[in-house]
């Protein structure tokens, strides 16, 4: 796979007409992280690209998704949660019982950032039923998993 990259950036990098050897180009390099959370945050900045193997060693850690004569876009997966969140996440319940993460505290006024799976909110015990009404705050992965997890157990069954 890396060499079939290097060999599309060296395609990519030539323009029509030039030769491999012309004079650096001004390429938009687009840097997509991915989250679990399902979030992507994209990150675009313009550089004169020079060499492939400086550009290619400058991302290595990333994957080459697509390319074309003056943009190159690199994907990484981020095994961690988006730091939107981390700064404002909740697990909270819809009115119809779907286990969701709101930004900012479950209400009305709230905007859902991602939905899993509805609960049989009667096999919840009061102060779960509270809880997620509350609001559990998202502050790390392994938070996130948690609160997944527990919950997956009281799912309705498809």
């Amino acid at each position: 796979m890396r060499v079939l990259s290097i060999l599309l950036l060296t395609v990519a990098l030539v323009l029509p007409g030039q030769r491999a050897s012309s004079a650096p180009v001004s390429m938009t390099i687009v840097l997509q992280q991915h989250y679990l959370d399902g979030e992507i945050s994209e990150e675009k900045k313009t550089e004169t690209v020079d060499s492939l193997t400086n550009i290619w060693k400058k991302y290595r850690d990333w994957q080459l998704v697509d390319l074309d004569d003056r943009t190159i876009v690199f994907r990484k997966t981020v095994n961690d949660i988006s730091p939107l969140l981390k700064a404002n996440g909740y697990f909270g319940i819809t009115d119809d019982g779907t286990l969701s993460i709101f930004n900012g505290r479950p209400g009305r006024s709230s905007p859902i950032i991602q939905s899993f799976f509805q609960i049989d909110v009667k096999k919840l015990e009061s102060r779960q039923q509270e809880r997620l009404r509350q609001g559990i705050r998202v502050l790390s992965k392994e938070r996130y998993e948690q609160v997944i997890e527990l919950y997956r157990h009281f799912a309705v069954a498809q």
